[in-house]
């Protein structure tokens, strides 16, 4: 028994190591990216800073298990002096050594939501710091602005009077915003998302309530983008629920998607979908072909942040003997 029991003794600082080591998160590196500053490009080494995109990829990490405390308190420090007086950001463009607004937000809305609960993934800070405090209730008092109470939906901005559907779902991931155009009438805000963007006639989702919208040209982004968006952020009114909703996206756009690398962007929110969605099939064919464009023009922050989750979850690209059609 003595013997049994120093044996375990023994073994026990190894076993603990162990556990410690799979407890603890892989650490997000955005080398490249980030400046000595905190600023985050939206490509590798890039001129332009645009607070949506570093945002969403932040988050993205840190719901798929990266350690994103380093790069998170940086960008923080150097994004919230930006902050401007209604609550909103501007994107930036690299004057020289500096950077300096240079274009207004593509949307307020979902941007303001991002900023809350990029926020609010640290509690502790935000109940201890003024300056914290501050910026989250004037972003909370622009987002609140742009309520339309009587479509039950949020507007891209002051200026732009119409909802879009994916920027909508970035807001209604944002839980407190949920209950802003919350009504008698419309006392669901997921609900309410599906009844004005869903098309019964074609099976699809607006992508904007602009009545232009409804005959213009489809694309892949926006439209074929718009149709897989609810499934990143785990939108529970999906019509037939999110496997048959998935299989189809993928049977319609997969082979288009794998191609976007060579003239657009990689797309790898597409491919963290694809994992969530236990298809890692689909996820290594994206490794296989957008790896090679990593860092480059067609490569974006978030597509590096896709691939640094799927690498933290052991997932390979597709080797050559693999169909990825």
């Amino acid at each position: 028994m003595m013997r049994r029991l120093l044996c375990w003794a023994a073994l026990l600082p190894m076993l603990l190591s162990c556990v410690a080591g799979r407890a603890q998160a892989v650490p997000l590196d955005l080398a490249g990216y980030i400046d000595d500053a905190g600023a985050i490009t939206i490509q590798s080494k890039g001129a332009t800073i645009d607070p949506y995109f570093t945002l969403q990829a932040l988050l993205l990490a840190q719901e798929h298990g990266l350690d994103i405390s380093r790069e998170a308190a940086r960008w923080t420090e150097w994004l919230m002096p930006r902050q401007k007086p209604d609550g909103t950001f501007d994107r930036f463009c690299r004057q020289g050594v500096a950077w300096a607004p240079c274009k207004t937000a593509d949307a307020d809305d979902s941007q303001l939501a991002l900023w809350l609960k990029f926020l609010e993934t640290n509690p502790a800070e935000l109940k201890r710091n003024p300056a914290w405090q501050k910026s989250h209730a004037s972003a909370r008092q622009s987002l609140k602005r742009l309520e339309d109470k009587g479509r039950g939906i949020y507007i891209v901005s002051p200026v732009y009077l119409h909802g879009l559907f994916m920027d909508n779902l970035e807001v209604w991931s944002y839980a407190p915003a949920r209950a802003g155009v919350q009504t008698p009438g419309q006392p669901d805000f997921g609900r309410t998302l599906h009844k004005v963007f869903w098309d019964e006639g074609t099976k699809r989702y607006h992508v904007s309530t602009q009545l232009e919208q409804r005959t213009a040209e489809t694309a892949f982004y926006p439209d074929a983008v718009a149709q897989i968006f609810p499934l990143l952020v785990k939108f529970p009114h999906i019509p037939g629920g999110d496997q048959a909703w998935y299989a189809q996206w993928m049977k319609r756009h997969r082979a288009e998607w794998l191609t976007q690398v060579k003239t657009d962007f990689a797309w790898g929110l597409v491919a963290v979908v694809a994992l969530d969605q236990n298809d890692k099939l689909a996820a290594r064919c994206w490794l296989r072909t957008a790896l090679p464009a990593r860092h480059g023009p067609h490569w974006t922050v978030t597509d590096e942040v896709a691939a640094q989750i799927l690498k933290s979850k052991s997932v390979a690209p597709a080797d050559a003997r693999e169909s990825c059609q």
